[in-house]
């Protein structure tokens, strides 16, 4: 089955290589997320393409009600997923714009490094994973 033609997809990604002694967040570093990071953004804009073109081509009026309910249903999930998305979007550009402002890797509470590793598995993260558990235990006991 032929797939459409992509300079990159996120199934395609390739983990940083650390150099032994390389600095944290060199420009080859920020130039690999950037590039992560834009990818993905181009792979939501996409989906968004596809939604709005499906949206428009599958309406059907259907006479039974069932079948009426399905599509609603089916229309309003893919809705909700895109709305989640789109928040997920602007995250993503507001983290390229930290990058170009050469800030991007540090946690915001603390300071240190995120890590290498950790952005790879989420390239927004804006906080370092101990800063994020004790965020996360607030929660909970806030309830919030």
């Amino acid at each position: 089955m032929p797939q459409d033609k992509k300079e990159f997809a996120l199934s395609d990604f390739k983990p940083y290589q650390l150099a032994e002694g390389e600095e944290y967040m060199n420009d080859a570093q920020l130039e690999h997320f950037r590039t992560i990071l834009s990818n993905w953004k181009q792979e939501l804009m996409e989906e968004v393409d596809r939604t709005k073109e499906h949206m428009q081509t599958e309406v059907n009026n259907y006479a039974d009600p069932n079948d009426r309910a399905s599509q609603e249903e089916e229309f309003s999930l893919e809705l909700r997923t895109r709305d989640r998305e789109r928040k997920l979007l602007k995250k993503i550009s507001k983290t390229i714009d930290i990058i170009d402002k050469g800030d991007y890797g540090y946690c915001d509470a603390c300071g240190v490094e995120i890590g290498i590793r950790r952005l790879e598995a989420r390239p927004t993260a804006d906080l370092c994973i101990d800063c994020k558990t004790l965020a996360e235990i607030k929660e909970r006991q806030l309830g919030v």
